[in-house]
């Protein structure tokens, strides 16, 4: 009895009204709870007759469990706060022009509605995403010709919201989707929504990593095109910024080093490990290699070339490189590739430590604004789950221009966080688009010889760094 009405419960659950969807009601659902009625009354009398006889309670139970594993499943599902998750394997149609995948109704008969980028909880950031409906074939109605036929599953993504930013590139899009898709080993289809063509281009490398197919952009394929596919999935796996969970992937052995290993493969970079070759120690024929991440606009290292300089004099090659949104990436990412060390304020460029070799070392630069947290969520965090030793650089008030901007017993200064309850953007306006930085080279060159003590094989250079 008990079990029956739990199988009326979830019936509820999944044809009410919800977030996803409007309720819908269907002869399939119809069909259903008149089934699962007759099932409730058969097994309420075969408890009531079977009180005291085990064998008949138990073929009660057994009845209501098999009416319940005949409910459709859940379509669309939330992987994370970040990101919800539709799936489905069978008769799949797909009308990318009018972002529409009709599905068989023995798979649901209601509605499902997602926006397929890795960012849900961030309203502005869905504002440019289209959002796509799953839903049943018409009733009484033949579904959709078949225009084209393909074999394998099909995964959905847009690449709207916050990408050409690196980050979000990394965070919102191409990570996510190594987690959805890299377990199909090429053998899976990509259908990108919103798409961008310089975006497609840059990240090509990558794509070609994870699909063996020509990406098909959703919005270019014919009015009048529909796709069959045996199986989709609309919206990517989030685990955490610029991280891997093991233990949420299809395969259960995906990770971080198995991203960078992919990277490794699609721009042909030389490095997995910080490391010099054929030598135990640093010389003048290997020196650690520095590389300064540069800025222009806000958050600017005013004083780069004394950096540069400092840097040289402790024994570093130093190389000095601003990425921007037309940067050759894989030009960059043999360039950060071939670095040991990696220094950079705050900031979308620092989404290049994906490319550093394991056991290189990267010093974040952390402007003045209580922003330790914000740092270390960004890039602090998955550092180490890269195999990469991570350092700080806290800058103070006399190494920020806010010390021009306001008086020294300003808010800004003496309780940051006052600024942060303004919101987010408050914070970003004070903190991030209009503050410069200066470090102080002496403590500079502390955290520099503590990136050098971190190193692999640098005894011998660290007696002469001295």
């Amino acid at each position: 009895m008990l079990l029956s009405l739990c199988v009326l419960s979830l019936i509820r659950a999944r044809y009410c009204s919800s977030a996803y969807a409007k309720r819908q009601t269907s002869p399939e659902l119809e069909a259903t709870m008149d089934s699962v009625k007759m099932v409730t009354a058969r097994s309420r009398k075969l408890a009531l007759k079977g009180q005291g006889d085990g064998a008949l309670g138990k073929r009660a139970e057994e009845i209501s469990s098999a009416a319940a594993d005949k409910l459709p499943k859940r379509i669309c599902v939330e992987t994370s706060r970040r990101s919800d998750v539709c799936e489905a394997e069978g008769d799949v149609r797909v009308q990318g022009s009018s972002q529409t995948v009709f599905l068989p109704a023995s798979l649901t008969s209601r509605e499902w509605k997602v926006k397929p980028y890795a960012r849900k909880h961030d309203q502005f950031a869905l504002s440019n995403v289209k959002e796509w409906t799953l839903k049943p074939f018409p009733y009484h109605e033949r579904p959709a010709v078949c225009t084209e036929n393909h074999t394998v599953p099909v995964v959905v993504f847009s690449t709207a919201g916050f990408t050409g930013n690196l980050f979000h590139d990394f965070t919102d899009v191409l990570v996510p989707l190594f987690i959805t898709a890299a377990h199909f080993n090429g053998e899976v289809q990509f259908m990108v929504a919103d798409a961008k063509a310089w975006w497609l281009s840059k990240f090509g490398a990558i794509l070609d990593q994870l699909s063996k197919y020509e990406v098909i952009d959703a919005d270019a394929d014919g009015g009048g095109t529909v796709r069959c596919f045996p199986r989709v999935i609309a919206g990517l796996s989030f685990h955490k910024d610029l991280g891997v969970d093991p233990s949420k992937t299809p395969a259960g052995a995906r990770s971080m080093a198995d991203f960078k290993a992919m990277l490794r493969r699609a721009y042909g970079l030389e490095r997995e490990r910080a490391e010099t070759s054929g030598n135990d120690t640093w010389d003048v024929r290997r020196k650690p290699r520095l590389l300064i991440i540069s800025r222009r606009g806000s958050r600017v290292l005013l004083n780069e070339r004394g950096m540069a300089d400092m840097a040289m004099s402790l024994g570093f090659d130093v190389r000095v490189a601003e990425p921007e949104i037309a940067t050759d990436l894989g030009k960059f990412a043999r360039l950060v590739n071939s670095a040991d060390v990696m220094v950079g304020v705050h900031g979308a460029g620092l989404a290049n430590l994906v490319f550093l070799p394991k056991g290189a070392v990267f010093v974040q630069v952390v402007p003045m604004g209580d922003l330790t947290w914000l740092a270390r969520d960004t890039f602090g965090t998955p550092a180490p789950e890269m195999d990469l030793h991570y350092l700080e650089y806290l800058i103070q008030a006399d190494e920020s221009t806010l010390s021009d901007q306001y008086p020294k017993d300003h808010p800004v200064f003496k309780d940051p966080q006052s600024i942060h309850r303004k919101g987010w953007n408050e914070l970003s306006r004070v903190y991030l688009e209009n503050q410069n930085v200066k470090p102080h080279l002496g403590r500079l060159r502390l955290a520099l010889l503590e990136a050098l003590k971190l190193l692999p094989h640098n005894h011998k250079h660290n007696k002469m760094a001295r």
